[in-house]
């Protein structure tokens, strides 16, 4: 069964080799292109505030030490492989991540490394909350504009059984670009969220992940 893979690299082929190693073939279109860009960040924030696991290379090894607050389990991960030491995942989405910086409130500033027009509602929430908060951008992201010729293809011939699709970005990138066949496949969501972004286009089925994470993502396919 060859399924689509939509999320950006490097995620895309480390997925892709999960579901090799599950029996599947995956097929990879990055919707997202993820570029680094250079940020003055404060150097002694209180916390800092992870939506996406994008932003982890762009954080210098000098915050290591610093507690971070982070979406999900796939993000912390990435963070502890990074160096960090002190990490709380929400393990939800963004608002299950506001709900645990507010019942922490720590006093000091709550540094939100995002990418561009990310994190700006959470902003917002968090000092509405009288909680200390500032955004700085780290990545920017581009959509991909066109589908690859052997893809529009593969999909037009109704090869692709399925597409993962890991965030509302990505699903909203693959939608824009307008893909044929779509109502002969499954989508594969990780998050309510993301299952809602990919409405606009017909599907077979739209399955939902029970909690936010690739593990559980992967056990739609079961």
């Amino acid at each position: 069964m060859k399924l689509l893979v939509t999320r950006p690299e490097p995620g895309a082929s480390a997925t892709a080799k999960r579901l090799a190693a599950l029996g599947y073939e995956p097929v990879l279109l990055p919707c997202l292109n993820i570029t680094r860009i250079p940020a003055r960040l404060p150097a002694h924030p209180a916390a800092l505030v992870v939506t996406s696991g994008q932003a982890v290379p762009a954080l210098p090894a000098c915050l290591h030490n610093t507690l971070v607050f982070c979406v999900g389990d796939a993000t912390a991960d990435k963070l502890r492989e990074a160096g960090f030491t002190r990490v709380e995942s929400a393990n939800g989405d963004a608002d299950a991540l506001f709900q645990l910086i507010a019942a922490r409130r720590l006093p000091g500033l709550h540094l939100l490394a995002v990418g561009e027009r990310h994190g700006l509602a959470l902003l917002t929430r968090l000092r509405g909350a009288g909680i200390s908060a500032m955004r700085r951008k780290v990545y920017t992201v581009s959509p991909l504009r066109h589908l690859p010729e052997a893809i529009t293809h593969a999909l037009g011939n109704g090869e692709i059984s399925g597409a993962l699709f890991y965030s509302a970005e990505t699903a909203r990138a693959f939608a824009r670009l307008k893909p044929p066949g779509t109502a002969r496949m499954s989508a594969y969501a990780l998050s309510k969220t993301v299952a809602v972004a990919l409405q606009d286009l017909p599907w077979a089925q739209i399955h939902v992940a029970l909690a936010p994470t690739e593990a559980d993502l992967m056990a739609l396919l079961a």
